[in-house]
């Protein structure tokens, strides 16, 4: 945000002012103590926990400038008093995004069961091409991850990327409350929180909020290869921009109307699962076609891309520069489909950071397709996948874990570890199906397995069973030798995430 005075802070917050109304405050806004910055405000939050209040003094003595709070500390700053901690941060986002987008700030949201965090990750970088962009580190995506991402724009700001999880009717209209998007992107709906939702239709309810919030001159990006998602159209009045990786054929070769649409022909995936296509634009009967060639992993990574470009274009962003961008575009995110290959020439799938029947299926078929394709070039190379839990299923739980199972034998992996509560679900699918497979608690995985130069393995789980361990103990022999195909900070951003 731009910097303010301690007054301005307090009426945008909808607080109450204790100190100096003059003391200048900003431009970051931090949650964490340790991450503050001369001049920041400093959000105190109290969660089950951990109390922010409790670390003022921390925050003061880094340099922060201000604090939101329940109540008033003893570090010497100004506090801004209000109800609750989250609603002052989310109302100072609301009028920080207000502010700017009467100067032409553009909102991007995107939601989804799967997929969210890395359409995000494209999507900023091609906006980034055409200006300056601010969108959030990993999954920011609830009520505290997307007001503090929203406190980061300012007066050099073109573009703000918001990522939208739900837990429940209303949250992503909340969100949307906040940021104000002009364009939203819906990219499917699975059965990743059935549990929560109890069906895939009130998922649909809870997703389409997105595009409800849009004015008539914006636009709504949807998947066309998605019944669900197709079926939100008469729930805006914006303009529709549709992408498909089918070419319409999931809606029986029906194009829908629309003003925008993106498609992907000639797809090819080489041995590293990397895949090329032709990106097909098609604005207003103008059509125009360009080479693209991802660098991230899996064949799902076309429809992110496509999502993502649909939604650049939207934006005003030139569909050739898109492609370009598209070609240049890097995996952001750590733990998700993050490929480590050792010095011994032994490879990790690290797609960790969380899982749902969707993203299980594709990181499955991905290693499956890996596993045989190092095996062309060495006969005695061999796949694993360390599969565990997937949360939040509901009553279905136990059969989406035997289908794991199953599909791993399908895609042709060698041997199946599973993890967790539902470990024994996944090792009877894959037994059932006459293939190799074993439970193992998560500290003993890494040490259970000896890996040829050959060998690839995956690793996936929901986040709660934090898997990423195992991936890094596999690499941790390796470790100042190993060469990742993405380099990166390795960190997670919890206090920021639902799904």
């Amino acid at each position: 945000m731009r910097t303010m005075d301690a007054a301005t802070l307090a009426a945008w917050a909808g607080g109450t002012l204790t100190g100096p109304a003059d003391a200048t405050v900003g431009p970051d806004v931090v949650i964490d103590a340790r991450k503050a910055t001369p001049g920041s405000v400093f959000v105190a939050i109290a969660g089950e926990r951990v109390d922010g209040h409790d670390f003022t003094g921390q925050a003061l003595a880094a340099g922060a400038a201000a604090v939101i709070g329940i109540r008033e500390t003893e570090a010497g700053l100004p506090h801004v008093l209000v109800e609750e901690s989250v609603a002052g941060l989310s109302e100072l986002a609301r009028h920080v995004v207000a502010g700017e987008a009467e100067r032409g700030l553009v909102g991007l949201a995107v939601t989804g069961s799967s997929g969210k965090t890395s359409t995000k990750d494209l999507l900023a970088q091609l906006l980034e091409d055409d200006g300056p962009t601010v969108s959030p580190v990993g999954s920011f995506n609830n009520e505290i991850g997307v007001p503090l991402t929203a406190c980061s724009v300012d007066e050099r700001t073109k573009y703000l990327v918001s990522e939208m999880g739900a837990r429940g009717l209303g949250h992503v209209a909340w969100l949307c409350s906040i940021t104000a998007p002009r364009i939203s992107l819906v990219l499917n709906v699975g059965t990743a929180h059935l549990g929560e939702f109890g069906s895939r239709e009130a998922i649909a309810q809870a997703k389409g909020e997105i595009i409800e919030c849009l004015p008539e001159d914006g636009w709504a990006v949807l998947n066309a290869d998605d019944p669900l998602v197709a079926g939100m159209a008469p729930r805006t009045k914006a303009r529709l921009a549709w992408w498909s990786r089918t070419n319409w054929a999931g809606q029986e070769g029906v194009r829908p109307e629309g003003d925008l649409f993106v498609t992907a022909s000639e797809v090819q995936g080489n041995a590293l699962e990397q895949y090329s296509f032709e990106l097909r634009v098609d604005q207003s009967g103008v059509v125009s076609q360009f080479p693209v060639q991802l660098r991230q992993l899996g064949s799902h990574q076309v429809s992110n891309a496509l999502a993502a470009a649909t939604a650049a274009i939207a934006a005003g962003c030139a569909p050739a520069q898109v492609a370009q961008s598209l070609c240049a575009a890097t995996a952001r995110s750590p733990w998700r489909m993050e490929m480590s290959v050792r010095p011994d020439g032994a490879a990790v799938l690290n797609d960790a950071y969380n899982a749902n029947p969707g993203s299980m299926h594709e990181a499955i078929t991905t290693i499956g397709r890996i596993g045989a394709a190092r095996r062309a070039e060495d006969p005695s190379a061999r796949s694993h996948a360390v599969l565990g839990d997937m949360l939040e299923l509901g009553d279905d739980a136990a059969e989406l874990h035997r289908e794991l199972g199953r599909l791993a034998v399908r895609s042709g992996v060698d041997e199946v570890i599973g993890v967790g509560d539902f470990a024994r679900y996944i090792v009877e699918g894959a037994v059932e199906l006459g293939g190799t497979a074993r439970e193992s608690q998560r500290d003993l995985v890494a040490s259970s397995l000896t890996l040829g130069s050959a060998d690839v393995v995956l690793v996936k789980a929901s986040r709660g069973l934090a898997l990423e361990t195992v991936a890094a103990e596999l690499l941790e022999p390796q470790q100042g030798q190993a060469g990742a195909m993405r380099s990166g900070e390795r960190m997670t951003a919890e206090s920021g995430v639902q799904r």
